[in-house]
């Protein structure tokens, strides 16, 4: 199965659509090989532009998902990412592929952060195998919480419904820096674009979307 050329087709597909404009970002979803994100027997869905279940309960969020997040995001070579809710890795490495591969003379780093360990431990695998492994780090724990061991964030991306944006994050975001997260109830959400400035925050609601809620102390609880 040649998962290159569907690769290639699905981003032009996006781009046509007009989901995809920034070249960093296309060139990072040319260049990660989602089939290597997805369960062995899943793999020859790779490239359809859906969610695909990865175990418990979760799933790896649709092609232009990803597109959207990430072009709202505006991840840059160098930046410092964390990212809450790992899952399988997937969009830990395109954010990976932007900040850190993309101008090897400017190297961030992605941290992301999932609950379920079974998951933590599919998504190093994963990255690895991927060739990320050093430029992310997957911490095991409560993602509402945060990662303020390597804060302040140039960007934060949550990949799970909350109810609200939980305060830790907020408070390990950089001035300047920018932060996305689906907002609204455990069925139904608006994805939001949120920019820390001296002054106070700057929302700007985007789509609407579906995602597995948030769990957490800052999240729905468990």
């Amino acid at each position: 199965m040649d998962f290159e050329e569907q690769r290639r087709r699905v981003v032009e597909t996006l781009v046509y659509l007009g989901y995809l404009k920034n070249p960093r970002v296309i060139k990072a979803l040319l260049t990660v090989p989602r089939e290597l994100f997805v369960p062995e027997h899943m793999r020859e869905y790779a490239y359809i532009d859906s969610p695909l279940p990865i175990g418990h309960g979760q799933t790896i969020s649709a092609i232009h998902m990803v597109a959207i997040m990430t072009e709202e995001l505006a991840p840059e070579p160098g930046d410092i990412v964390l990212e809450v809710g790992t899952g399988s890795g997937y969009q830990a490495a395109v954010l990976a592929e932007i900040v850190a591969r993309q101008d090897p003379s400017r190297r961030g780093h992605v941290y992301t952060i999932e609950r379920i360990r079974e998951l933590v431990e599919f998504a190093k695998r994963n990255l690895e195998r991927a060739g990320y492994g050093n430029y992310v780090t997957v911490i095991h724990g409560d993602g509402t919480l945060g990662y303020p061991e390597r804060a302040p964030y140039d960007k934060i991306i949550v990949t799970a419904a909350a109810p609200d944006v939980p305060k830790p994050l907020l408070e390990q975001l950089k001035e300047g820096g920018r932060l996305v997260i689906p907002i609204g109830d455990p069925y139904i959400q608006r994805l939001v674009t949120i920019e820390k400035h001296r002054d106070g925050i700057k929302k700007k609601y985007g789509i609407e979307c579906v995602f597995v809620p948030l769990l957490g102390k800052y999240g729905w609880r468990v």
